[in-house]
């Protein structure tokens, strides 16, 4: 099934813009130009899906999909797939709650909020997870917390590094007080691992926030960052209620957590893959 997706999601190599200009006479698309939702102006749809969808005038990086997220990163046909079979379950019998589950897998083409497997990154043997926003804003439920201690657990017994690019709303409230577990178990197995000298990187997309963010999200040994991401745990609204005071405009931004030691560093995406590459290689040496 990821197979299928990674075919949809590849990227065109030669920008549109290049295209126009070596043809004089060509039918234009109406899907030619999309706007851009931070500066607002108009680029060629096709090269800002070149770029990994990040705007070449302004910067901006939009969400990525699990699927285009291991394009962009793995080496070519390197990601072997890993727990697939882990299965939702309705513990609390919420309402609801496996119809949307179900809607949402057809939807997107996943089976849970989190994609897991073994790949190569710039020739490292890696092990790999990407949470996708678009299951349930990629809360964490049980299949989530299972899924990512195993990788865990598997990085300990091979001696392989983890690199985890998070996104998520949080716990998932669907799974009551199993979804706030997981925040321990997954950070009991993030502790095994570095206790066993394994390599943990996460790479903090937007949104990073809530139940995440408070464990398994912060213990990386080297924690990046992509360019605008929101990153914290309460919302800015709810901490201005709270202590009736009024926020700095780029609170909770990864630029602002760097600045107060939260993130290591700030990498944007068409470096990403590089800045992994080297920080695999140094770990090995």
């Amino acid at each position: 099934m990821l197979k299928d997706l990674f075919k949809k999601a590849r990227y065109v190599s030669v920008p549109l813009a290049q295209r126009v200009r070596q043809e004089a006479e060509v039918d234009l698309p109406d899907d030619l130009y999309r706007p851009c939702p931070s500066c607002g102006k108009t680029v060629f749809r096709e090269e800002f899906e070149a770029a990994h969808k990040v705007c070449p005038l302004c910067g901006w990086h939009e969400r990525l999909t699990a699927p285009e997220r291991i394009l962009a990163t793995a080496d070519t046909d390197s990601f072997e797939e890993l727990f697939a079979g882990v299965r939702t379950v309705d513990p609390l019998e919420f309402p609801g709650y496996m119809r949307k589950v179900d809607v949402l897998r057809k939807k997107t083409g996943l089976e849970e909020a989190v994609v897991t497997g073994r790949c190569r990154i710039q020739g490292r043997e890696t092990l790999l997870a990407v949470m996708d926003s678009r299951f349930l804003m990629a809360s964490m439920g049980s299949v989530v917390g299972e899924k990512l201690t195993r990788l865990f657990e598997l990085g300990r017994a091979e001696g392989r590094p983890v690199v985890l690019f998070t996104a998520s709303g949080g716990a998932r409230m669907q799974e009551g007080i199993l979804s706030l577990m997981q925040m321990a178990k997954v950070s009991g197995a993030v502790g095994a691992h570095g206790a066993a000298g394994g390599l943990y990187i996460p790479v903090l997309t937007d949104p990073t926030t809530g139940g995440v963010t408070a464990s398994f999200a912060m213990l990386g040994d080297i924690i990046l960052a992509e360019p605008g991401a929101l990153i914290g745990f309460a919302g800015k609204r709810v901490i201005e209620g709270t202590i009736h005071h009024q926020l700095p405009e780029d609170f909770q931004r990864a630029e602002f957590q760097q600045t107060h030691g939260f993130v290591d560093s700030i990498v944007p995406r068409g470096a990403l893959r590089d800045t992994l590459g080297k920080l695999l290689a140094w770990h090995e040496e």
